[in-house]
């Protein structure tokens, strides 16, 4: 690891502006420390998000769930409040990673890296929420842009993240057994607006599958999901996993979650 310099801002605004000058953030340090650790990535100055009150803490707003940023996967999957209101998400929380990651990670560390296969990104997605920055706001359908690729403009900061109250929701989750990342994870939500159906793992970055989502919404049920056909002409193929298997995985991960909503 090469030498760098650690901050420790305590407000919102002195994080920002460390983030203006170029300092690298850090939010759970589940994916930068270990790529420092290989050398991979070389941040001069670091900021450490965990000492600023404001950004963690989770609250029911109105018909949604307000999670701040560095609100840990732990926090998440332990909270009343989500366990009530949202428990496909808690869930999802629980079975992230080991206990050493869930210790750590967080939520907004995890959305802004946007790894491919990470699993709080098709929550995001599925539950149709809304990221707020200490700029502004952004739809989730506006925010996961490519490979760890974002819409997070250099120097933006997530703050929290709301997630309307579904009238049902489920993750399933196929894990790479090394990893314990999604092989392929599939989250399916029922919203007041209509399915929607959120992939990760799959291909280069978490999607939307809309022709899933349009048969559900026309049939809510088993077979209603294994009539689409899944094109695997975008999806990753790598030493775990063909495109193919990738695929099928999909299909039967989303019959899965249909099932057991139903049930």
């Amino acid at each position: 690891m090469y030498a760098f310099t650690l901050e420790r801002p305590t407000t919102l605004q002195a994080a920002a502006d460390l983030t203006a000058s170029g300092t690298k953030v850090l939010a759970g340090g589940q994916t930068l420390l270990a790529s420092m650790k290989l050398r991979l990535s070389q941040p001069g100055s670091l900021a450490d998000l965990s000492g600023i009150p404001e950004l963690a803490g989770i609250r029911r707003e109105g018909h949604a769930v307000v999670i701040g940023a560095m609100t840990r996967h732990i926090d998440v999957s332990n909270s009343p409040i989500v366990r009530e209101a949202i428990p496909g998400l808690a869930d999802l929380a629980a079975h992230i990673g080991d206990k050493q990651i869930r210790a750590m990670g967080t939520l907004g560390g995890s959305v802004a890296n946007c790894d491919p296969a990470a699993c709080y990104p098709s929550a995001v997605l599925a539950l149709g929420a809304t990221i707020h920055t200490h700029k502004r706001t952004i739809a989730a359908d506006e925010f996961f842009l490519g490979t760890f690729t974002t819409a997070l403009e250099d120097g933006e900061l997530i703050t929290a993240i709301s997630f309307p109250i579904p009238k049902r929701s489920v993750y399933m989750k196929f894990n790479q057994p090394a990893s314990r990342f999604a092989l392929v994870g599939v989250y399916l939500a029922q919203t007041d607006h209509g399915v929607r159906v959120a992939v990760t793992g799959a291909g280069p970055f978490v999607f939307r599958h809309t022709a899933l989502e349009d048969a559900l919404n026309k049939n809510f049920s088993v077979e209603s999901a294994a009539s689409v056909k899944i094109d695997d002409s975008d999806l990753n193929a790598d030493i775990h996993a063909s495109a193919a298997y990738r695929a099928n995985l999909i299909s039967v991960q989303t019959q899965r979650a249909v099932a057991k909503l139903l049930s």
